[in-house]
């Protein structure tokens, strides 16, 4: 009896054991993270895409665009745009590589111009190391010192693009406005038939500064500034209204549920009150670091730390969140991540800023 009593003892210890070092994901046991700075002396990069090239490609906010070897910590500067304007929070922003690079090997970028201060998104063509023959896909985009959105995700041959209301709250729900705006065009800048609105690059309106854009699947999620409460994570569909600024966050407030209901408001997942100040979000579903897979990792500015959004298995909910490296590096602005499973952090201090690598 004692023998059996024992063996009994032993397995529910390593039943035990076994649930406590492992997550839901297969099973695999978690990992010890480790972090490393890969470059540092930067000035506010603000934009990551880890490149076909096994190379970081990165912006930063004075005009600059790079390479960057993650391995060796060496840079290679591709292009610094003239006609850029740093304006407060403004400059050059968002990146995004053609998927299909070997094939056409097109840059896009969105930056901030001009005395009157507006936003365009350019297509440059890499060849010879350097950044060629621009292309204009779409400018006259409202711009401010704040809230210019600004990020890039190329999603089924269409290019996405994240505006913010540029400090001007009459434009996120005038459909006619580019501003406060999810916008969707051909990879040349027109128009697709399939827009919600007939040749009219919206896709969805009612945004505030949407810093985040990352494809799940068929979804698209979005990282959004709230003004005083109600950060947000949003999926996003076509042409739905997401209540900026007759809403913030959910429809939960007095006279904020008859406009939800008139107008069709898309709800957010989340919400964060006070608020965090989200930017750069990637969707993390590799086996290298198991307790991340199925997740959204995403740059925090305002609370300084990188945040894990933990997904159900449906991809529409989050179940939970975990945060990592809490002051450790201060404000922290994108991420993305090598098909390795490495994952990489750019800080937003504007002195001696960094891009970190997160590995096991």
């Amino acid at each position: 009896m004692k023998t059996i009593f024992t063996c009994l003892v032993v397995l529910l210890l390593f039943t035990t054991c076994k649930k406590n070092n492992s997550n839901d994901n297969g099973n695999l046991p978690d990992v010890e993270l480790k972090n490393r700075v890969v470059v540092s002396g930067l000035r506010f990069p603000w934009g990551m895409v880890y490149g076909p090239d096994n190379f970081i490609w990165f912006t930063e906010r004075g005009g600059k665009i790079s390479r960057l070897n993650p391995s060796t910590g060496q840079i290679s500067a591709l292009l610094t745009i003239s006609e850029v304007r740093e304006n407060g929070e403004g400059g050059l922003l968002g990146i995004a590589l053609n998927p299909d690079f070997s094939t056409n090997p097109w840059v896009y970028v969105a930056y901030n111009y001009g005395s009157s201060y507006k936003e365009k998104i350019v297509r440059y063509t890499y060849s010879g190391g350097a950044l060629n023959s621009p292309l204009t896909i779409i400018d006259n985009i409202g711009a401010s010192s704040t809230h210019n959105g600004s990020r890039l995700l190329i999603s089924g041959g269409k290019l996405f693009i994240s505006t913010g209301d540029a400090s001007d709250t009459n434009t996120p729900q005038n459909v006619n406005s580019t501003s406060g705006k999810i916008l969707r065009v051909n990879l040349d800048g027109t128009i697709p038939s399939d827009n919600p609105y007939a040749n009219n690059p919206v896709w969805s309106y009612g945004h505030r500064n949407p810093q985040g854009l990352v494809q799940v699947g068929s979804k698209i999620f979005s990282s959004e500034h709230g003004p005083d409460s109600d950060d947000e994570i949003n999926i996003i569909e076509k042409g739905r209204n997401y209540g900026w600024p007759n809403i913030k966050g959910f429809c939960d407030e007095a006279g904020e549920q008859s406009f939800c209901s008139a107008n069709s408001i898309a709800g957010p997942l989340i919400i964060w009150t006070p608020t965090i100040a989200p930017s750069g979000v990637a969707y993390y579903n590799s086996d290298y670091i198991p307790q991340f897979k199925n997740s959204l990792l995403l740059a925090v500015l305002k609370n300084t730390k990188l945040m894990q959004l933990k997904l159900d298995n449906a991809q529409t909910k989050i179940d939970g969140t975990k945060d990592f490296y809490v002051n450790a590096y201060g404000r922290m602005r994108d991420v993305c991540i090598s098909p390795e499973g490495k994952i990489y952090v750019c800080t937003s201090n504007g002195n001696d800023d960094k891009i970190i690598e997160i590995y096991k």
